[in-house]
């Protein structure tokens, strides 16, 4: 089931991705952009897939080299029509030259996202060949070339981005969020690297709680607990803050996929088919139907939204690839409930699992409810490196092996386990 699941999730970027330019689909929707974040997810799927013997190593190559000269020689003015600026670059990009698309902002996580593929892309081929020997080269000149500094303006509070017709948005990093690999990344460049302080100051903004019994970091959708973990392996070793509460990323990750689990079996809002086997909110897609009663209440329904738990948003959205994505935290609760999920309804609604959302609550569709149209690349490449994960620790393998990783870890002020 796992290997079926990964396989189709890896197809998404084979399918999706430019041959000119290297730039890979946000969804399978009709006239979709490409995200950053989502050709980093690419680049990493392409090793993995190399290692499960679906796409040959020279075209997993060649693949890589497109992307990483468009990068290069990309327009990094910062106009409104540009790639990039500073090394960053916009959220969403033209398929097809690549400039900035919908207004969106130079997003500092999803340049996060981007350079972790290249830096995973430079880990795994390792080969003296001329090409990836120039693919290796590329990598290190975009991660340098990243200026991490410039984004945190105050020494501190990292930014969440930037627009050139308004400057930098007028919110920062700070909570608990997937942004710790943006901050590993930035603190482990030997070019404009953030400042040591930086860190630290981010986790001052962190809130531990205790739900149902369990002491954990809060963060409300699954995602947060699971997007940097595709890269690095949290196993063990601790910052400062984690040693104080005698836990780790990791662990923490696991504790969070059991409060999503026991939400649902409470199910405080009476959404259908909520239990011990249908559990995960996150981001994703989800219905935009009219409002309606549920148990006793009226209900809106967010389309595509950040759901979390306990305390929401939440409209009876489960997310397929964030119970997937638990896998490596919690098998004992990912697999009956992935198992379950791909038993709902017809043979063909299987896909559900890798669906970006799917609501039983919303059932116009019949009576196994509403499913996400489209695929979300965001959704299938966290898929291929979780599973992947849990499979053979490939990702977490090259992570560890992964220079700026560990320099960036370590000026975080991570030790023990592995590091």
């Amino acid at each position: 089931m796992l290997a079926t699941l990964q396989r189709a999730a890896f197809d998404y970027f084979a399918r999706n991705a430019s041959r000119s330019n290297g730039l890979v689909a946000d969804t399978t929707r009709e006239g979709a952009p490409s995200s950053i974040a989502v050709v980093g997810f690419a680049l990493s799927a392409y090793a993995v897939g190399v290692e499960r013997g679906w796409m040959e190593r020279a075209d997993a190559v060649d693949r890589t080299l497109t992307v990483l000269r468009f990068f290069v020689d990309s327009d990094q003015s910062g106009a409104a029509d540009a790639t990039g600026y500073r090394g960053f670059y916009f959220h969403f990009l033209d398929m097809v030259s690549g400039k900035r698309v919908w207004h969106s902002e130079v997003s500092l996580i999803d340049t996060a996202f981007l350079m972790a593929g290249m830096l995973f892309a430079a880990a795994y081929f390792d080969a003296p060949t001329p090409a990836e020997t120039e693919l290796r080269r590329l990598a290190a000149v975009l991660y340098e070339r990243v200026d991490w500094r410039w984004a945190q303006p105050d020494g501190s509070a990292v930014m969440h981005g930037w627009k050139p017709e308004c400057g930098f948005l007028h919110y920062g990093w700070e909570g608990y969020s997937e942004a710790i690999l943006l901050y590993v990344l930035g603190l482990g460049a030997t070019t404009h690297p953030l400042t040591a302080r930086s860190f630290a100051a981010w986790t001052l903004t962190y809130q531990w709680e205790n739900l149902y019994g369990v002491d954990f970091l809060y963060a409300g959708p699954l995602f947060i607990h699971q997007f940097s973990h595709a890269w690095i392996d949290f196993r063990g070793i601790r910052d400062a803050f984690m040693r104080e509460k005698d836990c780790d990323y990791f662990e923490n990750s696991r504790r969070a996929t059991h409060v999503q689990r026991e939400y649902a079996i409470r199910n405080p809002r009476g959404f259908a088919g909520y239990g011990e086997q249908c559990w995960g909110l996150s981001a994703g897609d989800g219905p935009s139907a009219d409002p309606r009663l549920v148990a006793g209440r009226r209900q809106a329904f967010y389309g595509y939204a950040a759901r979390g738990v306990p305390y929401g948003p939440d409209d009876g959205t489960i997310s397929g690839p964030a119970t997937l994505s638990s896998l490596v935290f919690a098998p004992e609760l990912a697999l009956p409930a992935v198992r379950r999920m791909a038993a709902l309804g017809a043979a063909a609604d299987a896909d559900r699992v890798r669906a970006s959302g799917f609501n039983r609550t919303v059932d116009e569709a019949g009576p196994c409810g509403w499913v996400s149209p489209g695929t979300f690349g965001l959704d299938q490449g966290m898929i291929v490196l979780m599973v992947e994960n849990h499979r053979s620790g490939l990702p977490w393998r090259l992570g560890r092996g992964c220079a700026p990783v560990r320099a960036g870890l370590r000026r975080a002020g991570f030790s023990g386990g592995w590091l």
